[in-house]
């Protein structure tokens, strides 16, 4: 395995000394001390939404991308529907809360927010990855003052048992959550009890046909990268904490000089293939609002965030290279949808 130092950078954006300076402090310490071995893949990404719209949500994911419902597990206040391409790419889990007067930390991540608070039960929540020691994993970061919610939080919070879940981040409000699977063992989620819902099926289903009749199952691969926007002034810390957080290393930056914003890439040192395990992606404006006046510059990533919060932006779907008819298959994708 290579180092997390030995990769080659990319990108045209000057990070500060700081920046420098912990990120080779970082990696090299996480390599020493063996997590950079025992943290793997993304595993799941978790997805929250509003109550009712769980269904509705699980046929647009379904019809947009290759993922296949699998089944439901219902617990005491959510549904959580499992969507599968394979075991060579992550699942995604789609929460639903039963009672909207529902509330805990996901949701007050959303409420002080002017955008955010409209939907507070809708959010992506953040990734899960496979490792090959839960306990020795989470002991060497709790050594290094990372912050986990308890076995009692998170049966309340209702997430699966067999998971140990860091607290949201400060810069990024997403969590990374830890589990362990040998490699060669089906995903199986500990939490409440499961059936295949024939609403969810229907919708699944319908999706899928819609999607054969416009030529999309063919084209349609799985997630390239996870995009998360946060403020300008915790651009290298969004990094550097991820970095910490999981096996990833810095692949670089770039600066979007007419949006006045950066693009900064992270990827995993087990998987080149990020079909398999997806990039991270962070951006962030290049100046703080309160200058966007005198500076005359675009700023749509500052205002994203702070309309919504520091939140995941898109994930981005791969498309087979090629053509259909006169047309690039990206451009057909987005035609027909």
């Amino acid at each position: 395995m290579p180092t997390s130092l030995d990769f080659p950078r990319y990108g045209d954006k000057l990070n500060s000394d700081f920046f420098e300076e912990f990120l080779a402090q970082l990696l090299d310490e996480r390599d020493r001390s063996g997590l950079t071995s025992e943290i793997r893949q993304i595993d799941a990404l978790m997805i929250t939404v509003e109550p009712g719209h769980s269904i509705a949500y699980v046929g647009e994911l379904c019809l947009m991308t290759p993922y296949h419902y699998l089944v439901t597990l219902e617990s005491e206040t959510h549904y959580t529907h499992i969507l599968r391409i394979d075991m060579s790419a992550p699942d995604v889990l789609v929460r639903e809360v039963k009672d909207p007067n529902t509330r805990g930390i996901f949701r007050s991540l959303n409420e002080v927010y002017p955008i955010g608070a409209q939907k507070p039960n809708s959010r992506y929540m953040g990734e899960i990855f496979r490792v090959t020691s839960l306990h020795d994993v989470v002991e060497l970061q709790k050594s290094r003052d990372i912050r986990f919610f308890n076995q009692d939080q998170i049966r309340k919070l209702e997430l699966p048992g067999n998971m140990a879940v860091v607290k949201p981040s400060p810069y990024t409000h997403n969590i990374v959550g830890y589990w362990e699977r040998p490699e060669h063992n089906i995903r199986v989620y500990a939490l409440g009890m499961t059936s295949i819902r024939p609403d969810v099926q229907a919708a699944y289903e319908n999706a899928k046909e819609t999607q054969a009749k416009l030529g999309l199952d063919k084209l349609l691969l799985p997630i390239d990268h996870l995009a998360t926007r946060v403020y300008s002034q915790n651009r290298e810390a969004a990094i550097l904490e991820y970095l910490t957080l999981t096996s990833y290393y810095y692949w670089g930056s770039y600066d979007i000089a007419d949006q006045n914003s950066s693009t900064n890439v992270t990827k995993s040192v087990h998987h080149g293939n990020e079909l398999e395990c997806p990039a991270k992606v962070f951006t962030a404006a290049n100046h703080p609002y309160f200058v966007n006046h005198l500076l005359q510059l675009p700023s749509p990533t500052e205002a994203f965030v702070r309309n919504y919060g520091p939140r995941l932006h898109h994930i981005a779907v791969a498309v087979n290279d090629g053509h259909t008819g006169t047309k690039a298959n990206i451009d057909y994708v987005v035609e027909a949808l």
